[in-house]
């Protein structure tokens, strides 16, 4: 759990270093706002809830929505979230920081590495995938039925 804090604890603490060193209290204020949004960015706030890496299998599963595993900190995965905008639930999340069994998974897919985000939808694995790419995997071709796969 606190692995997944760390970095965020940190920006924060060099926030209020830096804050605290400035002559001029508007510019502390500025810059600690400024450290504070970047701890935001680098925590798992910004992300939804993750599961386990299991607990995402099963659902998997069950409802076809792919699996992002990820970690705090990384700007590719940021920028992927980013991109998902409001659709980023229709995903399962995995924080591998969180999870050895989500790290062991990433590490079955990319060779040995914990590289991420690696996104599993539909039997398929992308490494740091495009963020199109998910996007066309949730909204997918529907099959003759009108049902999506």
């Amino acid at each position: 759990m606190l692995r997944s804090w760390w970095l965020a604890a940190v920006v924060l603490a060099c926030g209020l270093f830096v804050a605290a060193t400035q002559h001029h209290p508007w510019v502390a204020v500025v810059e600690f706002l400024v450290f504070a949004a970047l701890a935001v960015l680098f925590s798992p706030l910004v992300f939804p809830r993750s599961l386990t890496a299991a607990q995402a299998q099963e659902r998997s599963a069950r409802d076809g929505r792919p699996i992002v595993y990820w970690r705090p900190g990384c700007r590719y995965c940021l920028r992927l979230r980013r991109r998902l905008g409001g659709r980023a639930g229709q995903v399962h999340w995995v924080d591998i920081w969180r999870d050895p069994a989500g790290a062991a998974a990433v590490r079955a897919v990319t060779g040995g590495d914990e590289t991420v985000p690696t996104v599993v939808a539909r039997g398929e694995a992308a490494v740091n995938p495009e963020p199109a790419w998910l996007l066309q995997r949730l909204t997918g071709p529907t099959s003759p039925t009108g049902d999506r796969p």
